[in-house]
């Protein structure tokens, strides 16, 4: 689904809707409340967040491979139908199999997806990996976390404080600071996130292009995107100089049908324009389109590098030395 405008604003939806929003709060809490969690054979590190709908999670996760050594991937798969555990093979495998995530994580580490994490985790381990990164799973009690990096897109925060379905949350704020290890603010923090931070310290980190910003300024866009803010991909396309003729905005995870994309290359065509996606849409497209289409690939680069080793100092510390 389409995040709503409300969970980012002061709208009175949001007043009206809290009392559901604290329902359902109180569910998820109880729906986990007595589950004992399974210690992992090897350091787990939980890469997640607090809101529905992206937050930079998966470039989070990707960047840490660059900081501990032989890492493997674990992910529920969401939106693939394997079960798992499985290994995922990007020549393999598609994101109806295994989900768009997954796909793009294996590109940089060995990457398990397993619906049952407790037997994902076993198998990674048997596999030889030294440690497990977890894309999202911080509302998931089935593992003990040996570190939780909670990410914050620093533009909208936390919304407008109130969970689902009254705002973007998935549990109170307080009550999921006080389970994580880190703050981790991508972007200029707009709403003080970190003030919610009082006993982790703050890791600020930013996102840049993978894509030189002489080869989009001036250049003619059509762009689409099925991510939790598509916003802020064609915000990011602007701000390389890009001239967008048409933005489209997709659901989160959309699985797009060949004639979405057709009409979308021939607007591009037919206008001389270039098409461009994000490096999660492109893997969900039908494969004789992806020629076709443009990619703005992004990667986190952190504020301050020593900050982040010492907060992975625990995990990068029991980690085999070669």
């Amino acid at each position: 689904m389409k995040t709503p405008k409300f969970w980012y604003d002061d709208s009175l939806w949001g007043t009206l809707l809290a009392p559901a929003g604290m329902a359902w709060a109180a569910l998820a809490e109880r729906s986990y409340k007595d589950i004992r969690p399974h210690k992992a054979k090897v350091p787990v590190v939980c890469v997640g967040n607090l809101v529905a709908g992206g937050a930079g999670k998966t470039p989070v996760a990707l960047s840490l491979v660059d900081y501990l050594p032989g890492l493997n991937y674990l992910s529920r798969g969401y939106g693939g139908r394997m079960a798992g555990p499985v290994m995922v093979d990007p020549l393999r495998h598609s994101y109806l199999m295994v989900g768009d995530e997954p796909l793009l994580l294996a590109e940089a580490a060995p990457c398990w997806v397993s619906k049952d994490r407790v037997v994902g985790a076993r198998s990674a381990a048997d596999f030889g990996a030294t440690c497990l990164v977890m894309d999202d799973g911080f509302q998931n009690p089935s593992l003990v976390k040996d570190l939780s990096l909670l990410v914050v897109d620093g533009g909208v925060g936390f919304g407008n404080g109130h969970c689902i379905p009254a705002g973007p949350l998935r549990e109170p704020i307080e009550k999921g600071i006080a389970r994580a290890d880190a703050l981790v603010i991508l972007g200029e923090d707009k709403t003080n996130a970190a003030r919610f931070a009082k006993n982790i310290p703050v890791l600020h980190a930013h996102l840049e292009t993978e894509m030189e910003a002489e080869s989009l300024k001036d250049e003619l866009v059509v762009a689409f995107a099925g991510i939790g803010r598509p916003e802020k991909f064609f915000a990011t396309l602007e701000g390389k100089g890009a001239k967008l003729l048409g933005a489209y905005a997709f659901p989160d995870h959309h699985p797009y049908h060949p004639t979405e994309i057709g009409e979308l290359v021939e607007e591009a065509e037919s206008n001389g324009a270039a098409l461009i996606t994000t490096a999660k849409d492109y893997v969900r497209l039908p494969k004789h389109f992806q020629e076709q289409v443009g990619v703005l690939r992004v990667s986190v680069v952190w504020d301050d590098e020593e900050a982040l080793r010492r907060v992975l100092a625990p995990v990068f510390n029991r980690l085999p030395i070669d």
